[in-house]
């Protein structure tokens, strides 16, 4: 039965894929669609599947609950974040409205905890706001502040500062290497790397905090 389940829940991320491939189409602007319609299919293909695959990784850690819902969707949303930011260096506002909804959702399970999530809101989202005020908005984009602070929420401060870093080091270290090998220009989208901190974050962020405080503990 578990595996019937499992099964049906890639399955429907895989359906919920297709929707998400059409947002990107709308919101990337796509010219010569008939020029590229083969590359298209392609691509959205991959998008399902990557979108199947993030479903079933999540209700396979965390079983069926609240919990996975809220985690499976908001993985949907980061895969979005990631490929429209990587194509047009934006981050559309519904995406962290949409986030930040999530959060709320969470936390109305855990109120209990609500300074976690409280301060996870403004940990990263504030470090950046401060970042984007002293370069004057060429350090970080708004969408980066706002898609920390929604997902500061979601998760709560440690994880999110985790998230943070992990996105960080990713950016640094594969940018990096985009600009030697392909020669990519030194401007960096920085949305797909903290969407991947962040699917860490929401996926292992406890556990690799715990191991991480157990060395020095």
């Amino acid at each position: 039965m578990k595996y019937i389940f499992e099964a049906i829940m890639f399955l429907c991320g895989i359906l919920a894929g297709v929707f998400l491939n059409e947002y990107i189409d709308r919101n990337t602007n796509q010219e010569n669609r008939t020029i590229k319609r083969s590359r298209s299919i392609c691509s959205g293909n991959v998008l399902k599947l990557v979108n199947g695959l993030l479903w079933l990784w999540i209700f396979v850690i965390y079983g069926f609950r609240i919990e996975s819902i809220v985690f499976a969707l908001c993985a949907s949303v980061l895969l979005v974040i990631a490929v429209i930011d990587f194509k047009t260096y934006e981050i559309p506002i519904a995406c962290n409205i949409l986030i930040a909804i999530l959060g709320l959702i969470r936390l109305l399970f855990h109120v209990w905890d609500w300074k976690n999530y409280v301060i996870g809101f403004f940990a990263v989202s504030g470090f950046f706001y401060i970042l984007y005020w002293i370069t004057k908005g060429r350090g970080i984009g708004g969408g980066d502040i706002k898609l920390m602070a929604a997902s500061g929420l979601l998760l709560g401060w440690k994880e999110i500062v985790f998230a943070m870093a992990v996105g960080s080091i990713a950016g640094a270290v594969i940018h990096t290497f985009r600009m030697k090998i392909s020669k990519e220009d030194r401007v960096l989208a920085f949305g797909p790397y903290l969407a991947l901190g962040i699917l860490v974050a929401m996926l292992y962020g406890q556990q690799c905090i715990s191991w991480y405080l157990s060395l020095f503990l």
